[in-house]
């Protein structure tokens, strides 16, 4: 059956295309399109449901996925399923892409288009996110759950289109539902477009490198028993690097990752941090990195002797060979500077490998001189000497002060909630939660673009605060009293009119002793990070740090402990864009808000037309038939 269907995509994204290139009209394709297309297949397939939800999944993927770009278009099959994976000295079945963990690499262009037919043949609904790529008017395929779109179910597809426009460099994909992007994720290479280079030599050679976390157990059994439970969530087993934790953790060393390389060569090092709940640092033992580029953009280079990675983003890294022939270790060792007690503390490590004849006995090379798992100082220098590039070939537009029409200050703290009967596993009986502004987020039944784009009343509330309900010293060591402690929970979305410009000062928290670094993702945007600092930030003094010359950009931040950032971006993406800490507990206990940017006044300048066939959505019947009949219409 996935054959087939795979085979008649293919063929009439072909017809499509073909079309498109001799009439250049896209109105003409869809018209015949429907017309003769869908009453000639469902004719042939008949009307069981289960054919109906294949060719309503392949229309979907259809009807909307014409070219928008002068690059070249890629098609991609990801085949979700449950695959056995021994590590540690133990096997278990997790959800991944094409039995592969990682998930495979997509190789595209700057200005390229590609097509991802995504089958789930698993237990779980999922959906996929592109990380980092803006999707110009295109929030129908961003991904992320009940935000803009509804799991899809188990035997069931849905087809993403992605729009490379402005980004190069490296960014990735994962899954966006619950904890599934634990298993499910994967690196994006976006080369240079054709008949451009890249701001640097050209390397030698190039590597992918993704970190992920590896739990022994079902990663959806341990999110799901510790929501119900109002609890911490169960620390990860090891850390691994492209799917295999190294030398350090037991049944690991004949399978640890290497890289061979040639003596005096250059590598262009793709690093991906996949982790779920951990900022991490990477090095490379007496070798020196240099910093190219950061969450899809270039940055001035930046030689450094390690680097700070947070979860959700990606980085470029050259690396010359340029040491004694011999083996290397590669590190990931975590950065974590909350409690404790509250996560893995282990290493995982891989190994920088030179060709040649020489004899070589011991363990590899280790580096000397990583800092302490708690040390915040390199973690925040590291982000604080990132530089765009700010070239004729690379320019960049920041927001100026008096472009500014929305300007909002958002706290980042964990909090808690009441639990029937005092029954939760948090403190005096309460849920841990966490929120932005006291808000924890809450899921809808009907995702919020949806509901937004056919104005389908009461799922979410358009009242998100642009300042906390109260202001203290959020930085204070003593953080425990109720009315800073409880949150609110609620669906609560902020509206933007089309081409803002807006400032969000993000204020990291010390609520319930809680306070840590927190890596802020936002969906649609890459924003500029123009400052960062310690403590509660300072209307006065804190501007004058600012870096309006070169900063860099960026689609997630990480927020110091007891500190602050400062990002700006342009609304120029009418949509529905979800803004979260990408900490996976704290996404999941609310850490999240949803941005609304309207349209502007014309076509190209408003949300793109949704594909006919979205995945449905669990609620009422009558609701969801005469949402799909407003679709329809307006396909």
């Amino acid at each position: 059956m996935e054959d087939k269907v795979e085979r008649e995509r293919e063929r009439e994204i072909r017809v499509i295309k073909e079309r498109e290139r001799a009439a250049s009209v896209s109105s003409i394709v869809r018209n015949q399109f429907n017309r003769a297309a869908t009453v000639s297949r469902v004719a042939k397939m008949g009307s069981s449901p289960c054919e109906l939800r294949w060719l309503l999944a392949l229309l979907g993927g259809l009807l909307l996925l014409l070219p928008l770009a002068q690059g070249e278009d890629h098609y991609y099959t990801f085949v979700l399923r449950d695959t056995n994976f021994t590590r540690l000295c133990t096997t278990k079945s997790m959800y991944t892409v094409n039995e592969s963990f990682p998930g495979p690499v997509m190789y595209v262009r700057k200005g390229d288009t590609a097509y991802v037919n995504v089958f789930n043949e698993g237990h779980y609904g999922v959906t996929i996110h592109w990380h980092g790529i803006k999707n110009p008017r295109n929030p129908w395929f961003d991904g992320p759950e009940y935000v803009t779109q509804c799991p899809i179910p188990p035997g069931t597809n849905f087809t993403y289109q992605v729009l490379f426009t402005s980004e190069e460099g490296t960014l990735w994909w994962h899954a966006h539902s619950d904890w599934t992007r634990a298993t499910v994720h994967g690196a994006i290479v976006i080369k240079p477009a054709l008949g451009t280079t890249y701001p640097f030599p050209e390397p030698d050679g190039e590597n992918v490198l993704v970190f992920a976390s590896w739990y022994d157990e079902d990663v959806m059994e341990l999110m799901e028993e510790a929501l119900s439970e109002g609890g911490l969530t169960t620390l990860s087993d090891a850390y691994c690097i492209n799917g295999q934790p190294g030398d350090f953790y037991n049944c690991s060393r004949e399978s640890t990752t290497r890289i061979s390389v040639d003596y005096g060569k250059t590598y262009l090092l793709r690093l991906v941090n996949s982790v779920q709940n951990t900022d991490m640092y990477f090095g490379i033992a007496n070798h020196s990195l240099t910093v190219v580029g950061w969450d899809g953009a270039y940055v001035k280079p930046l030689v450094k002797s390690f680097i700070m990675i947070t979860p959700g983003q990606a980085m470029d890294i050259l690396v010359t060979a340029d040491q004694p022939l011999g083996e290397y270790y590669m590190i990931i060792s975590p950065f974590f500077d909350g409690q404790a007690d509250d996560f893995d503390m282990s290493i995982a490590s891989a190994i920088f490998q030179y060709n040649g004849n020489y004899s070589y006995t011991g363990l590899p090379a280790y580096p000397s001189d990583f800092p302490g798992w708690e040390d915040i100082g390199p973690a925040t220098a590291f982000v604080k000497q990132l530089k765009s590039l700010n070239s004729p070939e690379h320019p960049i537009d920041v927001p100026q002060d008096d472009e500014i029409t929305t300007r909002m200050y958002i706290t980042i703290s964990i909090s808690m909630m009441k639990c029937p009967n005092d029954s939760c596993e948090g403190p005096d009986g309460n849920r841990l939660a966490s929120a932005l502004n006291n808000i924890s987020f809450a899921n809808p039944d009907l995702d919020v673009l949806q509901a937004y784009y056919s104005n389908i009343n009461g799922y979410y509330t358009p009242d998100f605060p642009d300042l906390p309900p109260t202001l203290f010293n959020f930085t204070s060591e003593d953080l425990l009293t109720d009315n800073v402690t409880m949150s609110d929970q609620g669906t609560k979305v902020k509206v933007l009119n089309y081409n803002e410009s807006v400032e969000i000062i993000l204020q990291g928290t010390n609520v319930m002793n809680s306070g840590e670094t927190h890596p802020m993702h936002l969906h649609g945007f890459r924003f500029y990070v123009i400052g960062l600092g310690q403590g509660n930030f300072d209307n006065k003094t804190a501007p004058e740090t600012y870096n309006m010359y070169d900063p860099p950009e960026a689609n997630t931040v990480p927020v110091p402990k007891d500190g602050w950032a400062v990002i700006r971006f342009r609304a120029d993406n009418p949509g529905v864009w979800y803004m979260h800490c990408h900490f996976d507990r704290h996404m999941a206990w609310g850490m999240d808000t949803v941005f609304i940017v309207k349209n502007g006044t014309t076509a190209e300048t408003s949300i793109r037309e949704p594909p006919a066939y979205m995945p449905p959505c669990e609620t009422d019947s009558s609701l969801l038939s005469a949402l799909h009949s407003y679709l329809r219409q307006k396909a």
